[in-house]
């Protein structure tokens, strides 16, 4: 049931009766963030959005005050519409006790539900996870038709090797920060309203180090120099991106590594011309040629390939060589290369040329094509005069 403030009540969200015990209420969320959990339901926008409305519920019901002030006055008791989350890690920031270490009700936490153990190493993983980087990459048109692989040199953050990636020096460890116990958040009340911000001792880490390492000055990690290999696929397109999982900065303190955003740019290739998944040509063809008809050898990315040109071919003229063009993205089809004709007329001549084409000039002009002839007719009747 929707309440005026467009939310479902929150007892109908949690599946609990309005007098339900805190472990029921504990244990009842448990259970749908663990249906919802986003990495059991990656990329599903439904299963998110269920995620993030059960962990309102809980974030008011869990809490005597503000339970007893939604009983009473409903959403509007705890501030108009509820508590709002941006992200699910707002959420895992949050709710610490129960995605990370053992909570009430029974049971190890979500995460340990989900991977065997580990939620409090992951959380904050989580939280020190290193920057994505992005580059740009040229490549050809040839690569784009078949596929390829890059080896590209980046320079990134790596796991410090002297205190492999602690921030501490060797022999030493990082501590459990005291004021937010390791959880990386802290609790600020605001009259009637409890937030929760970064811990600003350990800014979030959820450690703190007395002695950082000498050579990464208690980061965690050093710049340095590395190769990384890219595969594109064929079929790919200019300004297109490829994520490349795990090849970004390393977090800080053992954090996970970011990602890197591969940036691809085609370069311009200098006879062919893409237009979607089909690869256009310029053909310059000679004024004989296209009038009697003939037989071409056509550059195409696959090799010469021969084109016939039928005989009255007209400049402009595009003619289709059917599968000679790149493949789609997604691995159904191929395109085509569409060859437009250009008729080359004739700057200079021999003696013999010019006395067969005045010939033939003679010729035409007593016996009239029929395009032509339809266009002076059009002329006439246009300017009120016959024109021979």
């Amino acid at each position: 049931m929707s309440t005026a403030s467009g939310k479902r009540d929150y007892y109908e969200v949690l599946g609990v009766p309005k007098n339900a015990a805190e472990a029921a209420i504990k244990s009842a969320y448990r259970k749908i963030a663990l249906k919802y959990h986003p990495d059991k339901n990656p990329g599903n926008k439904e299963a998110e959005e269920a995620f993030k409305e059960a962990a309102e519920a809980y974030e008011v019901l869990s809490d005597s005050e503000k339970r007893a002030r939604y009983d009473q006055f409903g959403h509007r008791g705890v501030g108009g519409s509820g508590p709002q989350f941006g992200s699910v890690e707002d959420i895992f920031s949050a709710f610490g006790d129960i995605f990370g270490g053992r909570g009430g009700g029974g049971g190890g936490s979500i995460f340990e539900e989900l991977f065997g153990g580990g939620g409090q190493a992951r959380g904050r993983g989580q939280r020190n996870r290193g920057s994505h980087l992005k580059v740009d990459l040229v490549i050809t048109l040839d690569d784009v038709a078949k596929g390829t692989k890059k080896t590209i040199e980046i320079k990134r953050n790596e796991s410090c090797g002297d205190c492999r990636g602690s921030g501490a020096q060797a022999g030493t460890k990082p501590q459990t920060c005291v004021q937010c116990a390791g959880r990386g958040f802290v609790a600020v009340q605001r009259g009637f309203f409890a937030m929760r911000t970064t811990c600003p001792r350990c800014q979030g880490a959820g450690e703190v180090i007395d002695k950082p390492c000498r050579s990464c000055s208690g980061s965690g990690r050093v710049p340095q120099a590395r190769e990384v290999t890219v595969t594109i696929p064929p079929g790919v397109e200019d300004g297109m991106q490829l994520r490349v999982s795990g090849e970004g900065e390393a977090g800080p303190r053992g954090g996970t590594r970011g990602d890197l955003y591969v940036e691809l740019h085609v370069k311009a290739h200098p006879i062919f011309r893409r237009q979607g998944n089909d690869i256009a040509l310029d053909l310059p063809v000679g004024f004989t040629q296209a009038t009697l008809g003939t037989d071409l050898d056509v550059p195409t990315l696959k090799g010469k390939t021969s084109l016939s040109i039928p005989p009255g071919t007209q400049s402009g003229t595009v003619l289709r060589m059917r599968g000679l063009g790149l493949p789609a993205l997604d691995g159904y089809g191929v395109g085509h290369q569409m060859v437009r004709v250009i008729v080359e007329v004739p700057t200079k001549l021999t003696d013999e040329q010019d006395v067969l084409l005045r010939k033939y000039a003679a010729l035409e002009k007593r016996n009239v094509g029929t395009r032509q002839k339809s266009f002076w007719n059009k002329v006439g009747d246009f300017f009120g005069e016959i024109f021979e």
